[in-house]
């Protein structure tokens, strides 16, 4: 199944470190940086490492680098690290990022990275061998100023059909479609001008943080809005090895899903109200499900309620986000005209 959510979305700018510089500095230029994160997952972040790094030797000529976030760690990933870095035919950087969550170590790997083409890729995910051949294709066509994502197939038969993307159709994300799932985050690529452009993860999102995910989902609909398209390929291939073999844990990643997806609903509904539609659809189909209509995801069963309840959940808790952060807000404001005018 593709990861899909039904729901509506909204544009606040939080209080996020600054973005990526457009042009690498103080290292010479690479064509692609591979910016893995991870957390106490060391056995399928080496396993990922290794994929990448056989990708880079089936395509030398796409001179490409590794930089792997620790979000914290406290296994032996860090030694790890050490000793793959000492030891690898392929750049490999490790950056420490203690501050809890993916979009503060998204954010780490973006300062970090020093590729023309920065490409996301979970630890618990591997790499195509053809993945840079594909990647340069792309690249090479002219069009540059985009947010492309490519296949996303289960890597272990054992684990249920979750967190993937099949289709083999290429196509442009439009407001007729749900951001949710067009593109993965496990498996996305952009121009570091595009990066430079689009600004950092907002901290609120994202798996560590308050609300959970969706910080890939928040980046894509902040692409839309400065006009910037989102494209999916059904090459560039990944094979997510996610480990969710029992019903609970798919049901758990579904609601969590859903809650950062009515938070983006919330924090986008000013600049992109056409989100709202998505979430009337969910609360349609919810409805229908009580007349023997379809569930969600019929391969697993999956429901439309959790989506209507936990967008909800995700809504009320990012305004509470919101009115926690405002009080400090206006002083700062104040002092910062106030510096400005005695200058």
């Amino acid at each position: 199944m593709t990861v899909r959510s039904h729901q509506p979305l909204q544009r606040d700018r939080a209080p996020v470190p600054a973005p990526v510089s457009p042009r690498p500095q103080h290292r010479s230029a690479r064509e692609v940086s591979f910016i893995v994160c991870t957390r106490n997952r060391v056995a399928v972040l080496e396993a990922c490492i290794k994929s990448i790094q056989t990708a880079c030797r089936s395509h030398p000529a796409f001179a490409a680098e590794v930089v792997v976030v620790d979000n914290g760690s406290t296994d032996c990933t860090a030694e790890r690290l050490a000793s793959i870095a000492d030891t690898s035919d392929i750049p490999l950087t490790a950056v420490r990022e203690p501050r809890p969550g993916l979009a503060a170590a998204r954010n780490a790997g973006l300062a970090r990275a020093r590729g023309r083409v920065l490409v996301f890729v979970d630890d618990d995910c591997r790499v195509d061998g053809h993945y840079l051949r594909d990647l340069q294709r792309h690249y090479a066509s002219g069009e540059q100023w985009l947010i492309r994502g490519g296949r996303v197939e289960i890597g272990d038969a054992r684990d249920l059909p979750f967190t993937i993307k099949r289709s083999l159709v290429r196509e442009r994300l439009t407001p007729d479609v749900h951001p949710g799932g067009f593109v993965l985050g496990c498996n996305m690529t952009m121009h570091r001008d595009v990066a430079a452009r689009i600004g950092p993860f907002d901290g609120r999102f994202g798996a560590g943080g308050p609300l959970r995910s969706a910080e890939d989902t928040d980046y894509l609909v902040r692409a839309m809005l400065l006009g910037i398209p989102v494209e999916y390929v059904p090459d560039m291939t990944i094979f997510h090895h996610h480990g969710r073999r029992d019903r609970k844990s798919i049901d758990k990643l579904h609601r969590d899903y859903s809650l950062g997806n009515g938070a983006l609903c919330l924090k986008h509904i000013r600049h992109a109200p056409w989100l709202l539609r998505h979430f009337y659809w969910a609360v349609r189909e919810a409805f229908r499900e009580l007349a023997a209509g379809p569930a969600f995801d019929r391969d697993l069963n999956l429901s439309h309620w959790p989506i209507v309840l936990m967008n909800l959940l995700g809504a009320a808790r990012f305004a509470i986000l919101l009115l926690a952060r405002s009080p400090q807000a206006r002083p700062v404001r104040q002092d910062q005209q106030a510096n400005a005018e005695a200058r």
